[in-house]
């Protein structure tokens, strides 16, 4: 069995032309708010939300949304002509612009930038980088006739063949078809997966965060972090590519392709990103010390120093976080990992999906002392909410679906067929106390705990559920009904619903009980009925 080990998007979307451009806004933003997160929080004024500008982005967005539902159900050629394309791209850039001016108006806009400078223009630079150094980097691994080419395809199939044949001594390596495997399952290794493209984000990534805190850090000594973060990610690559031949030749195809190998490269550049970044806040010999800081003066110079160490640490307990945070996020946040990790070892079947329910379990029991304050007390009101999301999400859901030709077949009713029936008993319960417990605590402490209380006041305990304003009430739902994909309406409708019972008597219970009875009713939906598709 041979394969291409490629990543490839089964998506459909009208909007092909800000495809190139995602990578640069995406990279972008995340050195913009890594880098000066500190630094964004002490930039605090009373600005006022444009409610006409949200509402023109929210019909802007609307449109866009309807046009993909509209291709769905049989009306793509019309949308995908080119006046189709032009008007759905319009929308959208236009949509976003608005979002922006309505967040904060261009005056604003201009001062945070100026503010912040020049994070700005290291996080666009970043960002430009990303863009243009992707396919440069790639090309270099079919480039055979380019000595660094030839270079890196030497290095990674010969530590690939090293690695593999120390556990299979059969191990099949071939450079010039780029194959690598076992006569029971191989591999060909095209560019998108052949660590080129770490190796760029990590060199643009190192370069930039080193360039932000010269100041704080030591050269040449902290440059020789750069070849040390590169070859880790080329070690994690190779790493990653051998554990794909091994799982794959275990009798685990789907694993390996479609869990393992969508998640093991974004894990390999999380963990080295991280590991620099912490080196050069934490290794002597690469950061500056306070001794490296005083001058001439000696002991005024340090003296100078302190007071402004001290009134930096405390603008930043001023505009730092509830501690309260962790408490409400923390549980989401750990089932979002678990998830993560349970897909990266999974195939077509998320096997390990009980991980999820223990690592919420374990977040919310370690926060107890904290979450110990919430009215958990619900009333009648609740279910009944509950009951009436399920109906709306199951019309919705049926509606956007039916028409729908693009969604793969869901494989989840034969996956668990095959399981033997302790197994599959175990799966299922696991996967109904998820829903009925887990998530539905864990999202009702995120969306409806933090974020809608968050959006009013930093100190987002001290405010109470009964004074949420419309403009946190919908920036809680949106988000919330943006996890769900393609089903973001839904989403939308039952965030509001759920907020609603909770914003009735302020009570968290409320919330949290509605939910679990949506999600319940799906459950017996789906086992009554052997509808897979909607888990």
């Amino acid at each position: 069995m041979t394969v291409d080990c490629l990543l490839v998007s089964a998506i459909p979307h009208p909007i092909a032309l800000l495809g190139p451009l995602a990578p640069c806004g995406i990279v972008s933003f995340a050195v913009f708010v890594g880098l000066g997160y500190s630094q964004l929080k002490a930039i605090r004024e009373d600005i006022p939300f444009n409610s006409w500008l949200f509402s023109i982005h929210l019909m802007c967005i609307a449109a866009v949304c309807l046009g993909n539902l509209a291709a769905l159900h049989g009306f793509g050629p019309q949308l995908d002509s080119t006046a189709g394309q032009l008007t759905t791209r319009a929308l959208l850039v236009l949509g976003i612009v608005l979002l922006a001016l309505a967040c904060l108006s261009l005056q604003s806009w201009i001062a945070m930038i100026r503010s912040t400078s020049p994070l700005w223009f290291f996080a666009s630079l970043t960002g430009v980088l990303a863009w243009f150094l992707r396919s440069p980097f790639q090309s270099l691994w079919d480039a055979s006739n380019n000595g660094l080419g030839r270079l890196l395809q030497t290095i990674t199939f010969q530590s690939v063949g090293v690695v593999l044949r120390s556990f299979m001594p059969g191990a099949l390596v071939d450079p010039v078809r780029f194959r690598v495997g076992t006569p029971r399952f191989a591999v060909i290794v095209a560019k998108q997966c052949s660590g080129i493209e770490g190796l760029g984000l990590v060199l643009v990534f190192t370069i930039v965060w080193l360039v932000y805190f010269r100041r704080e850090s030591r050269f040449p000594q902290a440059l020789l972090l750069v070849p040390c973060a590169l070859v880790s990610v080329w070690a994690l690559n190779v790493a990653r590519i051998c554990s794909l031949i091994l799982i794959g030749n275990a009798g685990a195809p789907d694993v390996a392709m479609l869990g393992f190998h969508s998640q093991a490269g974004w894990i390999a550049f999380t963990t080295v990103a991280f590991a620099f970044s912490m080196a050069t806040r934490k290794l002597s010999w690469a950061r500056k010390t306070a001794s490296d800081s005083v001058g001439a003066g000696g002991t005024l110079v340090l003296v100078g120093a302190e007071k402004e160490t001290g009134v930096a640490a405390k603008d930043a307990q001023e505009s730092g976080e509830s501690p309260a945070s962790r408490a409400y996020l923390m549980p989401f946040v750990a089932i979002l990992a678990a998830s993560f990790v349970s897909k990266a070892a999974s195939g077509a079947f998320e096997w390990l999906y009980p991980l999820r329910f223990a690592a919420g379990a374990a977040a919310i029991w370690y926060f107890r002392s904290e979450l110990k304050k919430l009215n958990w007390r619900f009333g009648w009101l609740a279910p009944l909410t509950g009951a009436a999301v399920f109906l709306i999400w199951l019309a919705q859901v049926r509606w956007t679906d039916s028409g729908s030709l693009a969604l793969p077949p869901n494989s989840l009713g034969a996956s668990l067929a095959a399981l033997s029936a302790p197994a599959r008993l175990i799966w299922i319960a696991f996967r109904i106390a998820a829903a009925a417990i887990t998530v539905p605590i864990a999202e009702e402490l995120a969306f409806r705990g933090f974020l809608a209380r968050r959006v009013i006041d930093r100190e987002f305990e001290q405010v109470p559920f009964s004074a949420l304003t419309p403009l946190s009430i919908v920036v809680s739902s949106v988000a919330f009904g943006l996890l769900y994909g393609r089903h973001w309406l839904a989403g939308i409708i039952a965030g509001l619903a759920y907020l609603a019972a909770l914003k009735w008597r302020g009570r968290m219970g409320d919330a949290v009980v509605a939910h679990a009875t949506s999600n319940l009713l799906l459950a017996a939906w789906v086992l009554s009925r052997g509808d897979w598709a909607l888990w």
